[in-house]
């Protein structure tokens, strides 16, 4: 049995091939984002077990060998260390037909962690060359040559970086709105819609966890506003600052830039709009990288 999981700041998509009852032979599983980076060992099993493992009750899982692929951010060095482990620890115990775990009954694991950008080349470009790019909570993007990614411009996170993501452009969002650059009544409508105060709001930025994914939450909100005056210029400048300071330090003008995400995915005419502003080759647009990688 193979269980492929892509993993971002907010969800982490799961995917059973095997012993499982949908019509495509997959089951899907939904989980909260695992982000090592951001959370320890302790926190990361913690999610796994109250959250996954209940889910894979009933599949086929105990006795069977299980092959785990996950891909996510902060992936890399020590981080993935850190997964791996997790991923043992609530692995290596298999459902019984009461519910509970027996390590008795504990499938033969083999796992493998890569980065969620080696995902979304994989899913995004398969086996061709190309310019593979994330944009959701948080962004990153890479030069894929159809085997192996070959060039990455850090991100940087969004404190330094992430440029063209949704905890980017809901920071710019609160700035414009704070500044003064967005009328009013749209900063009095989007506080009576988030339920909070500018003392509130501040708290949650800069003394509450995950604020990242606070700030990407404001997502919604922007979307169904583009047609307000200076939202729609907003989120385009957000996508060619990404293609500035990033793509466009590839400097293969030549080949498509491909973006998934769920950014990428409900901004696409504003996404499309910054690629043709910065003249740069536009590819295909997917909302989550697990169909190509099934495909893959």
């Amino acid at each position: 049995m193979k269980l492929i999981a892509d993993s971002g700041s907010t969800k982490t998509d799961w995917a059973l091939l095997a012993g499982a009852t949908d019509d495509d032979g997959i089951c899907r599983i939904a989980t909260q984002g695992i982000n090592p980076v951001h959370q320890s060992e302790e926190e990361i099993v913690r999610i796994l077990n109250h959250e996954l493992l209940p889910q894979l009750q009933g599949k086929t899982v105990g006795g069977d060998a299980l092959n785990v692929e996950f891909y996510g951010a902060g992936c890399a060095g020590n981080h993935a260390a850190t997964l791996m482990r997790a991923l043992h620890t609530a692995l290596s115990v298999a459902p019984t037909h009461a519910g509970s775990y027996a390590s008795e009954t504990a499938p033969k694991l083999t796992i493998s962690v890569a980065s969620d950008l080696l995902a979304a080349a994989r899913a995004l470009c398969r086996h061709d060359e190309g310019i593979a790019c994330i944009l959701g909570t948080g962004a990153n993007s890479c030069l894929y040559d159809g085997r192996a990614i070959v060039k990455n411009i850090p991100p940087l996170g969004y404190i330094l970086g992430d440029e063209g993501s949704g905890a980017v452009l809901g920071k710019l969002f609160l700035n414009a709105l704070y500044k003064e650059e967005l009328s009013a009544t749209l900063l009095q409508e989007f506080l009576e819609w988030l339920g909070m105060t500018y003392a509130d709001i501040i708290d949650r930025v800069y003394r509450q966890p995950l604020a990242n994914r606070f700030l990407a939450s404001f997502s919604p909100f922007i979307h169904d506003h583009l047609h307000t005056p200076g939202v729609s210029q907003l989120v385009v400048a957000n996508f060619r600052a990404f293609l500035q300071k990033n793509v466009k330090k590839y400097q293969r003008p030549d080949l498509p830039v491909h973006a998934l995400g769920s950014v990428a995915w409900h901004y696409r005419d504003q996404w499309t709009e910054a690629l043709s502003a910065e003249n740069c080759l536009a590819g295909s647009v997917l909302k989550s990288p697990m169909e190509g990688l099934l495909a893959f």
